[in-house]
């Protein structure tokens, strides 16, 4: 991020966006050129051992090392760490995005999810239209103003580079971010919302795509969107009364809060885990009929607030919870008993989020409210029983960049070495696993100061609670927080 100088003009400011640099000349000293080095060095030799500038060259490389980490530690602001003085604003490095557009919504929404479409994979080209789902969080007292959102966001144009201005105008011309959205009227804050799609039809009827909405209230509300998303793209469409009304709410939890939800990837019918604040979880299968089934029979074990579950990518019947206890569970959902198969005590603070690796099936990331992540690796996770106190695993990695809770991570879609990270400093950080510094490099990044040589790209978004990677425009993410939504893609992934 970059800071704006309180004092600084705004003539000067344009000058230095232009390139533009003052000259200091000074005045006083008028004369011939003089070679300051003549006579100094008898032969090429004695150039060549002194370095140029009359030094040794380890001398020399060691001062300009020194140098170039004070320039950075001094010159890096980093939110969460420093602070701005009176009068300055944090303002994004534009060079750096190949997109980048913010949105409004009319309360907060600090829970969001992407919708997958049928505008093709691997989409690269501009304007981008991206369709997704949200919860709002109004304030107390206007409880009754919280909604579902519906969203479609278009006109996402590429950022304009001054290469650009050389090229004939296409479809990447800039142009201002169009929000459309359906609503469905809900009396209660969303604190978790996830989307199901159910494949295309043989017959060629499109997806239906589901919402579950985890609910301040306990309920679990779950709503077929399906017509709102076709309405965006349907002149004249008109959602019913009836078409807004949820086709299934869980009262499993009762009145009991809860954060955690997931639909299974393996199961296109639908099946839905859900978990509360006095650590029970529930699934829901949807029936051939179409309903929804819940088993009330819940899953316990965790002795506080499950935060978050997550499906195995890979194994229909897995599942992996998250909770305030500190503990990561892995479970069998087959059990008779309802216990878990696997606990491992992960942080000495809560764990609000999990990310199974959809690459590597067997690398779980976690983030935790001291602000720590980790990467584990499953393979060493031995059953609860044969798992004593000194033989618990360690991270395959950790970083605690972050100085606030960790609350969201997500492992990039296509590449295993790739993980978002949000946080309550208001930062949402990019990571790059695969980064390995040698020696030399080592030395030259010495002066930045708790940095991980993995950490790719940080983003500030005032109160960021969670984003999503595209799972169609590679690189592409959605974030949600207290000023609305982003949807950014760097040029760094």
């Amino acid at each position: 991020m970059a800071k704006r100088p309180a004092e600084a003009s705004d003539q000067d400011l344009d000058a230095i966006k232009n390139g533009v640099r003052p000259m200091q000349i000074d005045h006083d000293e008028a004369g011939e050129f003089e070679d300051e080095y003549e006579d100094e060095f008898e032969s090429d030799d004695d150039l060549l051992e002194a370095g140029v500038d009359g030094r040794p060259d380890a001398e020399r490389e060691a001062d300009e090392r020194e140098q170039n980490a004070m320039e950075v530690d001094q010159g890096t602001f980093i939110p969460g760490r420093h602070k701005l003085s009176a009068g300055e604003t944090l303002s994004p490095d534009l060079s750096t995005y190949e997109m980048l557009h913010t949105l409004e919504s009319p309360w907060p929404c600090l829970s969001c999810d992407i919708v997958p479409d049928q505008l093709g994979s691997e989409r690269k080209t501009y304007p981008a239209t991206v369709y997704a789902v949200a919860g709002t969080q109004a304030e107390r007292g206007r409880e009754k103003e919280n909604q579902i959102l519906i969203m479609k966001m278009s006109s996402l144009s590429r950022m304009e580079r001054e290469e650009d201005d050389d090229q004939d105008e296409s479809d990447d011309e800039a142009s201002d971010p169009i929000l459309e959205t359906k609503t469905i009227n809900v009396g209660s804050c969303t604190n978790r919302i996830r989307q199901h799609q159910t494949p295309q039809s043989a017959a060629g009827r499109a997806p239906t795509t589901l919402t579950a909405a985890m609910m301040e209230n306990g309920n679990v509300l779950i709503h077929d969107v399906t017509p709102h998303l076709t309405s965006f793209d349907t002149p004249g469409a008109i959602i019913s009364p009836q078409q807004n009304k949820p086709i299934c709410t869980i009262r499993a939890h009762k009145a009991n809060e809860g954060y955690a939800l997931d639909w299974s990837p393996l199961i296109a019918e639908g099946k839905l885990l859900t978990g509360d604040s006095t650590g029970k979880i529930f699934t829901t299968t949807r029936t051939q009929g179409g309903g929804f089934m819940t088993d009330t029979t819940a899953y316990t074990g965790h002795q506080g607030t499950v935060e978050e579950l997550q499906w195995s990518p890979s194994e229909r019947h897995v599942f992996a919870s998250a909770s305030n206890d500190g503990t990561v569970k892995i479970w069998d959902a087959r059990s008779k008993s309802r216990k878990a198969a696997v606990s491992v005590q992960v942080s000495k603070t809560d764990v609000n989020v999990l990310s199974w690796s959809r690459q590597t099936s067997h690398l779980l990331a976690s983030g935790a409210d001291d602000g720590e992540w980790a990467v584990w690796d499953l393979r060493q996770w031995k059953p609860s029983t044969s798992m004593s106190n000194d033989q618990k695993p360690s991270p395959v990695a950790s970083f605690n960049f972050h100085k606030e809770q960790i609350t969201a991570v997500e492992w990039h879609p296509t590449d295993d070495s790739i993980v978002l990270v949000c946080a309550g400093d208001n930062t949402l950080t990019l990571w790059d696993l695969a980064v390995e510094l040698d020696d030399e490099e080592s030395r030259d990044t010495a002066g930045v100061q708790d940095v991980p040589p993995q950490l790719l790209f940080v983003h500030y978004m005032e109160t960021v609670k969670e984003a999503h990677w595209h799972p169609q425009m590679p690189g592409s993410i959605m974030a949600t927080g207290g000023s609305g939504f982003g949807v950014f893609k760097t040029i760094s992934v």
